[in-house]
């Protein structure tokens, strides 16, 4: 074996366990799962051929089915948004130099690293009617109690308050932008006279476009995809205000055993998020700015 031919089999056996991980964990359930979306599948026998059958009962016959797009909808159209913002703003905040800046950026990040169980049980303690925090500092202040979770008009709303507590991952991503605009440009634009806000407007946001679009992309896939949330916290309640598409999913799997259902849910729910990231990805050409190097 001459040293080409020795270096191209070490190549390919240094990437087998990834390619074999892949084969086996993610594109064979995949396409597995694609088959039982044809199916009839209560799990305890064998799969029976129904072909588009499911796809017409989710459609028309689930009343459940809506409701969940819906939820799902409203909270993607507002967590995401709040978060981008949110991120962005505390990374402009981070990005000074003060002493003791390291420790403030550490602590604001810390919750993206914390446990999505145990951060959930932590804020159900603290929204709480009768014993949490922040009903008693409302007491307090002389303001009523509130209902975050019991309420259906309220449910929705404290599910997408308490994901902001989770903004120091895009804080991050931001901050590292901010870090690599170059400062010839600011120098630039202050000697042209340019204030702040018209350094902001005209430099930073622009150099910053090719993150915002990527935290867009990667927090609608996020949001598309809750569902601990409302399982550890409201199983859905009240009145289905919380009952969000992957929630009903799981229901179809594993309460009531319909995979082939669960399948055809899964597989609609990759269809709709493909179709939205082609969608931000084709306007990306209207408001995303790459700085090109010109020679």
């Amino acid at each position: 074996m001459n040293s080409r031919m020795r270096d191209t089999v070490q190549g390919y056996l240094f990437i087998s366990p990834v390619v074999l991980g892949l084969l086996i964990f993610t594109i064979g359930p995949m396409l597995a799962s694609f088959y039982m979306s044809f199916t009839k599948f209560p799990l305890l026998r064998a799969p029976e051929w129904i072909g588009l059958r499911n796809y017409v009962v989710m459609f028309t016959s689930d009343r459940n089915f809506w409701q969940a797009c819906k939820v799902t909808l409203i909270y993607a159209g507002t967590s995401v948004p709040l978060g981008l913002v949110g991120a962005f703003v505390l990374a402009m905040l981070l990005n000074q130099r003060v002493k003791g800046i390291a420790f403030f950026r550490t602590s604001f990040y810390m919750p993206a690293i914390v446990p999505a169980i145990a951060s959930l049980i932590l804020w159900g303690w603290l929204m709480n009617r009768d014993y949490g925090l922040i009903n008693a500092v409302l007491v307090r202040l002389g303001i009523p109690k509130f209902s975050f979770f019991a309420e259906p008009e309220t449910a929705l709303a404290s599910m997408v308050m308490m994901s902001l507590w989770g903004v120091g991952a895009g804080m991050i991503i931001y901050l590292a932008g901010l870090q690599g605009i170059p400062e010839s440009l600011y120098e630039a634009g202050k000697l042209d006279g340019a204030n702040e806000l018209q350094l902001f407007r005209n430099i930073t946001i622009p150099m910053m476009t090719p993150t915002i679009f990527f935290n867009l992309v990667m927090g609608l896939i996020a949001a598309s995809q809750t569902f601990v949330n409302a399982f550890v916290l409201t199983s859905g309640g009240p009145l289905k205000a919380t009952y969000f598409y992957n929630l009903m999913l799981y229901e179809r799997a594993f309460n009531w055993t319909q995979m082939g259902m669960a399948s055809a849910m899964a597989w609609f729910l990759l269809f709709v998020v493909l179709i939205l990231t082609l969608l931000v990805f084709r306007s990306s050409g209207l408001w995303v700015f790459y700085e090109v190097e010109v020679k």
